[in-house]
């Protein structure tokens, strides 16, 4: 491997400062940390050149010793600093890579159960975490999510055991300290001349086992409850909208604050109004009289009725708009339109009464509405003629 590589794998320059050698570092472990990437094979073997790489750099001698090209091979080794006695070298002092993965993932330094160096790591503290999210849904009529209505929720979700308070244990009892990683969470697994640390097989990671669970939540610190919730949906709500509730999720662990809830609002269609958006639409039906002569019709609103002017001579499908009486605009920024599409409305059967009317009608209705096609038909092919000729 080149000299350069051990800064190309922290990302710095040959000439970084010692901190900015160890704030690359402390970003990359943190993004490639077998806790947060299980069973990634790719991000546990980039972690595997991150760490050998602050080993070597983060340490003034040996960083020294790299430069001047005294230290060869992606894991080091040899008989410089560092290195052990024999062939395959000795196991290289981590403490400091060690005090580092400490402050990132929650390793007390020092302390019962510590390792034998005075760099060795203590029992493992309970990190915080936040609780999980929920997710339920509801169903409401389109009305209802015009007005905003307020709906009764049944949620099953884990919460903190009352009895053992979350440990897990037995109240009178306390979890114990892993002995196998001894309090630590991690274990060491040798590869040749490097080590690396994993979640202890043991405790999974936790730092401490439960030789007495709790009767109650058997060990978990967690029981699965049912909540009772009255929620406020707000108008102007749509299918697919979610209503966020906070702190109303699933208990944090280790100190760490709840979720949030989560609802999905399912909307039933209307029959009359057809949600555009921030608007909604109607289809409003009108006579040829009232098309052809105009009229005052009434239409349906959101909270009752209104009545609009049909200019004369209204075309099927002609839109008149209503502003500001449309559904709420969700985060309080005012209201959408409603949209009134006319369509006029050809009866089907006509009783002879109706047949001779409009065989009246059509005798005085002046000229071919349809003339002007060929008349544009036409003259497109005497303009085609000419460009031919020419």
């Amino acid at each position: 491997m080149a000299r350069d590589d051990l800064y190309k794998t922290l990302g710095v320059d040959k000439k970084a400062s010692p901190e900015e050698i160890k704030k690359a570092y402390r970003k990359l472990a943190r993004q490639y940390h077998p806790d947060r990437n299980p069973d990634n094979a790719s991000a546990e073997s980039r972690f595997k050149e991150v760490q050998h790489a602050y080993d070597v750099l983060g340490d003034a001698d040996k960083r020294k010793q790299y430069d001047r090209g005294g230290l060869t091979g992606i894991f080091g080794g040899g008989n410089g600093p560092g290195g052990g006695a024999g062939s395959g070298g000795g196991a290289q002092d981590f403490g400091g890579i060690s005090d580092i993965l400490s402050n990132l993932f929650g390793n007390a330094p020092g302390g019962p159960g510590g390792g034998t160096s005075g760099r060795g790591q203590g029992p493992r503290r309970a990190r915080a975490e936040r609780g999980n999210d929920v997710d339920t849904s509801v169903q409401i009529t389109f009305q209802q999510a015009m007005d905003g209505v307020q709906v009764s929720l049944t949620v099953p979700t884990a919460q903190t055991c009352n009895t053992c308070r979350g440990t897990g244990a037995r109240p009178g009892t306390a979890p114990k300290v892993c002995p196998r990683c001894q309090g630590r969470g991690v274990e060491a697994q040798g590869q040749g001349v490097f080590s690396i640390s994993t979640p202890c097989s043991q405790c999974g990671g936790g730092g401490t086992i439960i030789e007495d669970p709790c009767p109650t939540c058997r060990g978990n610190g967690s029981i699965r409850t049912v909540k009772k919730y009255r929620v406020n949906i707000p108008p102007g709500v749509r299918e697919g909208s979610k209503v966020r509730i906070t702190g109303k999720g699933e208990s944090g662990s280790g100190g760490g604050p709840p979720g949030d809830l989560f609802v999905l609002t399912h909307v039933e269609a209307s029959p009359i109004f057809d949600r555009k958006g921030d608007n909604v639409e109607v289809e409003v039906p009108i006579t040829f009289p009232e098309a052809a002569r105009g009229a005052e019709v009434e239409v349906p609103t959101l909270n009752g009725r209104k009545k609009l002017r049909v200019p004369a001579g209204t075309s099927s499908g002609t839109v008149q708009r209503l502003r500001g009486e449309g559904p709420a605009r969700l985060g309080g920024k005012g209201r959408g339109d409603i949209h009134y599409r006319f369509v006029i409305d050809v009866p089907g059967d006509l009783s002879k009464e109706q047949s001779d009317a409009v065989d009246k009608l059509s005798k005085v209705m002046i000229g071919d509405p349809r003339s002007g096609l060929f008349d544009k038909a036409t003259a497109g092919d005497g303009d085609a003629r000419k460009d031919a000729d020419a």
